[in-house]
């Protein structure tokens, strides 16, 4: 089979032929059709000191992926053969604290595909049926393929009630947006997206009613100005990363606000934690999906009227994979997802 493998300890993915996985007695065989290129693929693709510390040379890459199930493992039931799906990338221990108490997300010993287990950037992935969501029909393969991001999405925004409140959403990526878009559809009142890179802010404004701000340009404060907004917003959701970003958000929230934390900081930041105690702020750091809350919320969503389709800028096929890290990695497109076939 094709698959898209770190071959070295240098920049870039290499296309090789590796033998087709065999299941597992627990696990199932996915021929994958579709993937999409994360964040997470830039980082192995550029070599970073993360990767480095973190993935292994000779691994198959990705994790957001939609397929097809053609093998069952013997123990394996409630799967069938030709089944549509998607799945967990995190691959969670059942020996701690937090997985015997149904909290999977939290599981110390996680680890990942295509980041520490062989990955989806290939034709066929051996995935443990436990992780399996199968996928109706409503949604088809290429959002399939992004429900990864798109949980990471819905976990932040479904953070805290959004019914009738203002929010801030700092980060125009894909995540972001579709954070954004999921605060609208959960009852927010007004959502405000902030970046700096006007091709995510019009795409922000494509995918949802949003209120997209170049903070290069505006400030917020004359934002909550023209939207009336007496105190300021009362939920923050943070997906850039940004310190700067960060500080504009704290400062923009009302006495008692909260913010979700997505984006990754680099490194060690200086942080302001005295206004954050003054503003008696309550904030909660996000990793991955629910397992498998998120999941049943998002796909719900998806089939009551949650559109997202837009935020898919580029396809590509599967061989044609170096066009699409080179266009993710420019920084203004939004998914891209390659077609396995």
């Amino acid at each position: 089979m094709r698959a898209l493998v770190k071959s070295r300890a240098a920049p870039g993915l290499w296309m090789e032929t590796r033998p087709i996985p065999e299941p597992g007695p627990d696990d199932v065989l996915i021929r994958v059709r579709k993937t999409g290129i994360c964040g997470t693929d830039i980082h192995i693709w550029n070599w970073d000191d993360w990767a480095q510390r973190t993935v292994p040379v000779g691994l198959i890459t990705g994790h957001e992926f939609a397929g097809e199930i053609v093998g069952l493992g013997r123990n394996v039931t409630g799967l069938e053969i030709g089944q549509r799906c998607s799945g967990e990338g995190h691959l969670i221990g059942k020996d701690s604290r937090q997985s015997r108490s149904g909290r999977f997300h939290l599981d110390p010993a996680t680890r990942g595909i295509g980041v520490n287990e062989p990955g989806a950037f290939a034709d066929y992935l051996r995935l443990p049926a436990f992780n399996v969501v199968p996928l109706p029909d409503a949604i088809p393969d290429e959002i399939g393929a992004i429900l990864d991001p798109l949980g990471n999405a819905v976990h932040t925004a479904l953070s805290f009630d959004l019914i009738g409140e203002d929010v801030l959403v700092t980060g125009a990526g894909p995540i972001g947006i579709m954070a954004a878009a999921v605060a609208r559809h959960a009852g927010a009142r007004h959502v405000v997206i902030t970046d700096v890179n006007p091709d995510r802010l019009a795409l922000a404004g494509k995918v949802a009613d949003v209120v997209p701000v170049n903070v290069a340009t505006e400030d917020l404060a004359s934002v909550k100005a023209r939207l009336k907004l007496a105190q300021g917003f009362d939920i923050g959701l943070e997906m850039s990363g940004n310190p700067a970003a960060f500080d504009q958000m704290v400062e923009a929230l009302v006495m008692g606000g909260r913010i979700a934390m997505l984006g990754i900081p680099p490194g060690k930041t200086q942080v302001d934690w005295s206004r954050i105690v003054f503003k008696a702020l309550t904030i909660k750091g996000i990793y991955g999906r629910e397992i498998f809350e998120t999941w049943y919320k998002m796909i719900a969503m998806l089939e009551n009227g949650l559109k997202i389709a837009p935020v898919i800028t580029h396809r590509f096929a599967a061989d044609d994979f170096g066009t699409g890290f080179q266009t993710m990695r420019g920084g203004s497109s939004g998914k891209v997802v390659l077609d396995w076939g």
